[in-house]
Protein backbone atom coordinates (compact mmCIF):
# COMPACT_ATOMS: atom_id res chain seq x y z
CA UNK A 1 0.00 0.00 0.00
CA UNK A 2 1.64 3.32 1.40
CA UNK A 3 1.66 6.59 3.14
CA UNK A 4 -1.35 7.53 4.20
CA UNK A 5 -2.35 10.80 5.84
CA UNK A 6 -2.32 10.59 9.58
CA UNK A 7 -5.23 9.88 12.00
CA UNK A 8 -6.29 11.43 15.18
CA UNK A 9 -6.03 10.23 18.22
CA UNK A 10 -9.87 10.09 18.97
CA UNK A 11 -10.52 8.32 15.72
CA UNK A 12 -7.33 5.71 16.62
CA UNK A 13 -9.54 4.92 19.46
CA UNK A 14 -12.54 4.38 17.42
CA UNK A 15 -11.07 2.92 14.19
CA UNK A 16 -8.75 0.71 16.20
CA UNK A 17 -9.27 -2.37 14.42
CA UNK A 18 -9.55 -1.25 11.02
CA UNK A 19 -6.27 0.56 11.83
CA UNK A 20 -4.47 -2.51 12.78
CA UNK A 21 -5.89 -4.16 9.42
CA UNK A 22 -4.96 -1.20 7.54
CA UNK A 23 -1.24 -1.89 9.12
CA UNK A 24 -0.96 -5.40 8.54
CA UNK A 25 -1.47 -5.15 5.32
CA UNK A 26 1.43 -2.82 4.43
CA UNK A 27 -0.25 0.88 5.24
CA UNK A 28 1.81 3.40 6.91
CA UNK A 29 -0.39 4.14 9.60
CA UNK A 30 0.54 7.21 11.87
CA UNK A 31 -1.36 8.75 14.78
CA UNK A 32 -1.34 12.20 15.56
CA UNK A 33 -2.31 15.00 18.20
CA UNK A 34 -3.22 18.18 17.47
CA UNK A 35 -2.34 17.42 13.92
CA UNK A 36 1.11 16.30 14.61
CA UNK A 37 2.63 13.18 13.75
CA UNK A 38 3.28 11.22 17.17
CA UNK A 39 3.87 7.32 16.53
CA UNK A 40 3.34 4.92 13.86
CA UNK A 41 1.72 1.73 14.01
CA UNK A 42 3.74 -1.39 12.46
CA UNK A 43 3.29 -5.31 13.04
CA UNK A 44 5.39 -6.97 14.69
CA UNK A 45 7.62 -8.96 12.99
CA UNK A 46 7.22 -13.05 12.83
CA UNK A 47 9.41 -15.08 14.29
CA UNK A 48 9.48 -18.81 13.63
CA UNK A 49 8.32 -21.22 16.73
CA UNK A 50 11.63 -23.30 16.53
CA UNK A 51 14.91 -22.54 14.61
CA UNK A 52 15.60 -25.24 11.91
CA UNK A 53 17.94 -28.13 12.83
CA UNK A 54 21.33 -26.78 11.31
CA UNK A 55 20.79 -23.61 10.74
CA UNK A 56 23.98 -22.42 12.66
CA UNK A 57 26.05 -25.54 10.67
CA UNK A 58 29.71 -24.36 10.42
CA UNK A 59 29.36 -21.12 12.68
CA UNK A 60 30.25 -22.67 15.46
CA UNK A 61 34.05 -24.20 16.78
CA UNK A 62 34.99 -25.77 19.75
CA UNK A 63 38.50 -26.24 20.99
CA UNK A 64 40.20 -28.86 20.77
CA UNK A 65 40.95 -29.24 24.48
CA UNK A 66 37.00 -28.52 25.17
CA UNK A 67 36.45 -31.54 27.72
CA UNK A 68 40.16 -30.62 29.33
CA UNK A 69 38.99 -29.53 32.82
CA UNK A 70 41.68 -27.13 34.17
CA UNK A 71 43.58 -28.75 37.07
CA UNK A 72 42.69 -25.22 39.52
CA UNK A 73 38.81 -25.75 39.01
CA UNK A 74 39.31 -29.20 39.54
CA UNK A 75 41.14 -29.06 42.79
CA UNK A 76 38.25 -26.47 43.80
CA UNK A 77 35.95 -29.27 43.38
CA UNK A 78 37.68 -32.32 45.18
CA UNK A 79 37.16 -29.37 48.38
CA UNK A 80 41.70 -28.81 47.83
CA UNK A 81 41.25 -24.72 47.16
CA UNK A 82 39.12 -22.44 49.69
Amino acid sequence: MGVSEPVNVYEAKTQLSKLIDRALAGEDVVIARSGKPMVRLVPVPVRPARRAPGSAHGQIRMPSDFDDLPEEVAAAFRGELP
